[in-house]
């Protein structure tokens, strides 16, 4: 099965993010790949990126969400779209999934948020498995995936074969260019998603924005830690992977003695 990960431009408006949805599922779906994810908080962009304020109404998301529908179907695709999406006390940070088909799968929202986040999101509180064409997956939200390692381990024990990753980090003003995925000197992120997908013996699939310094990779991880395919830093497009759902074991997730940590 192959999989891929979209590498946008931080979109500046509601309309630019769904045309990029629309081109990149386009490119993922000519490459035959089963799902494509796109970066966290994509609809209708990143909080604090410059997106109109009317773009983060319920009704414009929700209009949002039933237009990739039909681009989900259009191209035979699944999509992973993480949004925002409406809450009775504000809004949630979402991802949400539609099949090949176009129909809403439903969405997970992110429910371990980074302290700058307490007062822009509302955390949620559950977690579920979602299967496209046959392929069991779950997915944790930016700092979920990076700072709390059991979230991606809970999903690797309910049988899960690749944990999808949407998130953001870096910036369009200032940074360091990287050069070399995962040398040494970048920030600790792509070590992270290593350790994800090594720890659990199953795929990690980590997708980012292109932003102008973005300070890791879209990266495909498989389930003995190595990096098997990558976005070069910067460059809006997709990145596809091959993977082979029966190497995704799960074998040391199992074997967590849930017991002794009671």
């Amino acid at each position: 099965m192959k999989i891929a990960l979209a590498s946008p431009p931080i979109p500046r408006s509601i309309n630019e993010g769904l045309d990029w949805v629309e081109k990149l599922a386009q490119d993922a779906a000519k490459e035959q790949a089963a799902i494509i994810c796109f970066p966290e908080s994509f609809l209708p962009g990143y909080r604090g990126m410059g997106y109109r304020k009317e773009d983060r109404s319920p009704e414009k998301l929700r209009s949002a969400l039933d237009k990739a529908r039909k681009i989900a179907a259009g191209q035979s695709i699944g999509i992973i779209l993480p949004m925002d999406w409406p809450h009775p006390l504000g809004f949630s940070n979402v991802a949400q999934v539609i099949s090949e088909k176009g129909e809403p799968l439903g969405y997970q929202t992110k429910n371990q948020l980074d302290p700058s986040e307490d007062d822009f999101w509302i955390p949620g509180t559950e977690r579920s498995i979602f299967e496209i064409n046959g392929l069991k997956f779950g997915i944790v939200i930016c700092h979920e995936g990076f700072r709390y390692p059991e979230l991606v381990r809970w999903a690797a024990r309910r049988d899960a074969k690749i944990v999808f990753h949407p998130y953001f980090t870096g910036s369009n003003k200032e940074g360091v260019p990287l050069t070399e995925w995962g040398n040494k000197d970048n920030p600790y992120y792509e070590k992270a998603m290593m350790m994800r997908a090594l720890e659990n013996t199953i795929y990690f699939a980590s997708a980012n924005y292109a932003s102008l310094y973005p300070e890791s990779a879209s990266s495909v991880i498989s389930p003995d830690g190595r990096c098997v395919a990558h976005a070069p830093y910067g460059k809006a497009g997709i990145t596809v992977a091959e993977i082979d759902p029966e190497l995704a074991t799960g074998l040391l997730a199992k074997r967590f003695k849930e017991d002794l940590y009671r």
